[in-house]
């Protein structure tokens, strides 16, 4: 799942929320996921403000020693002004 960003105004034809992209459908690690993310939000900025969400599913890392991804201000900016809510979703490793 990585991470599912989805348009809850836009339902389809059962009244689901539409799913607008998949990111880094096999990569569960949270620094990468987060780096993706941005780039998305940078890529797409423009959209239609409406009701979105990001959810970003990633496991713990086993070689995790502190760090991680982040958010910066500028994506937080674009985040608020597209209605876009974040969602962090920890899954254990398989």
């Amino acid at each position: 799942m990585p991470i599912k960003i989805s348009d809850h105004l836009n339902k389809d034809d059962n009244g689901k929320s539409t799913v607008i992209a998949w990111l880094l459908p096999d990569n569960w690690r949270l620094p990468d996921q987060m780096k993706a993310f941005e780039s998305w939000l940078q890529e797409n900025r423009s959209l239609a403000p409406s009701e979105y969400s990001a959810d970003i599913g990633f496991s713990p890392r086993e070689d995790a020693l502190g760090g991680g991804g982040k958010v910066s201000i500028e994506s937080m900016e674009i985040m608020l002004r597209l209605g876009l809510e974040l969602y962090l979703s920890e899954y254990p490793e398989d």
